[in-house]
């Protein structure tokens, strides 16, 4: 079938596009760009029937993509399966994802890459990218076949959930990776400093009689890495930024010219650690939630660009998972199906326009990916989300279609939603 899509207001960073423009799609790419486009695709050839979906008030972007999900499969399928992920994926807006490498077994080999490939062409939703480990198990202590990975299809490497604590380890994880153009996502903690933390350190954490984790404990592996990234002219992705100090450093790297990038998710610029005081387990992260100053500042680090990416690290778990003491719960929010309403606010309060939003949540994580994908160009891949700007909804964690219910916003009324998500050219979730 091929489709029209129409009347609606079309933003696209790539082509540095924002106006009101009919897309064509026909065997699975953009055929068509332009103005009043019904004539063109009816004056084509007719062996298949054109569907039309007019989209007045609608915006169309290139398909949202996320660079830092955990689907959990192999190995905890109770918390999350490939097809549970792309599935909630899909209804939160988003044409593609990559999966971080801490599954059981971890993601370390040939054998599981193509697992994950082959389950995710079987499930045949959202496009999902495998991402390598940096180290054997995620160990921290013998790097991984990064060219064996490569061939098996990884776009990325990294530890994530664990950081890697050698610094050696680190800076030839960089030059391998370096040599074969793959990028390398670091999580940023140094765990002699964050060890049997359980909150941000401060005075909520005084308060609430909880182990405090130090901002500094991610600052310097921050510092670290973008020091061992300088010193081998190496690229380098750091991962959920959430500290005012991480921030500074990577905008002053950035200005001395050093290859970072980085991300941040939307409970960082959402939430602070002041909302601990229901000692709600959704509200535990890793990194913890912040300080209302470490907020600010992740938001000036968007607006300004020292913040490439929005990424929302999904991470579900099983109610066994959370609903324990608040000492014991396991770290993450279910956020793939949340992620863009929240992500909205940022338009909302002016910190980002629309197309500095759509952006971060596509051509920039295709770009540090090596993804085809984040655009609208013709001839690409028609991955295509629609958003209504004005839906009014309320987040129900027991309709997600992640198996993770693990959401704090469960309840939380939002504006903004996915109601239309296309991928290769067919239509896999509606909710017009």
């Amino acid at each position: 079938m091929k489709l029209l899509l129409t009347g609606a207001r079309l933003i696209d960073p790539s082509q540095n596009l924002d106006s009101r423009l009919d897309i064509f799609i026909e065997n699975g790419k953009i055929a068509k760009i332009g103005t009043n486009l019904i004539k063109a695709s009816k004056s084509r050839d007719t062996d298949k029937i054109t569907k039309i979906i007019d989209l007045p008030g609608m915006i169309i972007v290139p398909g949202l993509i996320d660079m830092h999900t955990h689907l959990r499969e192999p190995g905890y399928e109770y918390k999350e399966t490939i097809a549970s992920g792309a599935a909630a994926a899909v209804a939160g807006g988003f044409t593609s994802i990559a999966c971080m490498p801490n599954t059981l077994p971890v993601n370390d080999s040939r054998s599981v890459t193509e697992f994950i490939i082959r389950k995710a062409a079987e499930v045949s939703l959202a496009h999902v990218y495998p991402i390598g480990a940096i180290s054997i198990n995620s160990a921290g202590s013998q790097l991984t076949e990064f060219w064996d990975l490569k061939e098996a299809g990884i776009v990325a490497l990294s530890d994530d959930g664990r950081p890697v604590m050698d610094a050696a380890l680190m800076r030839r994880a960089l030059e391998y990776a370096h040599s074969l153009q793959l990028p390398v996502i670091s999580h940023c903690e140094d765990i002699n400093l964050s060890a049997s933390g359980l909150m941000n350190e401060g005075y909520f954490s005084t308060i609430l009689g909880l182990r405090g984790i130090p901002s500094i404990a991610e600052d310097i592996i921050v510092a670290r890495d973008i020091l061992i990234a300088e010193y081998t002219r190496t690229a380098l992705h750091i991962a959920h930024v959430s500290t005012t100090g991480s921030v500074r450093l990577i905008r002053e790297a950035k200005k001395r010219g050093v290859k970072v990038t980085a991300e941040t998710a939307p409970h960082y610029f959402t939430l602070t650690d002041e909302s601990l005081q229901s000692y709600d387990t959704h509200l535990k992260v890793n990194p913890p939630l912040r300080s209302e100053q470490d907020v600010k500042a992740v938001k000036e680090g968007l607006a300004d660009g020292t913040i490439d990416v929005i990424a929302c690290d999904h991470a579900p778990h099983g109610r066994t998972d959370k609903e324990v003491e608040f000492e014991y719960a396991a770290n993450g929010i279910s956020g793939l199906e949340t992620s863009l309403a929240l992500s909205l606010n940022l338009v909302q309060d002016k910190t980002l326009n629309w197309p500095e939003l759509i952006a971060k949540m596509t051509v920039h994580p295709a770009r540090i990916l090596n993804l085809p994908k984040g655009t609208l160009k013709e001839g690409a891949d028609a991955d295509v989300t629609v958003i209504d700007p004005l839906r009014q909804w309320t987040v129900d964690v027991q309709s997600f279609r992640s198996r993770g219910k693990n959401s704090p916003f469960d309840g939380r009324a939002m504006r903004g939603k996915a109601i239309l998500t296309i991928v290769g050219g067919e239509i896999k979730y509606d909710d017009r």
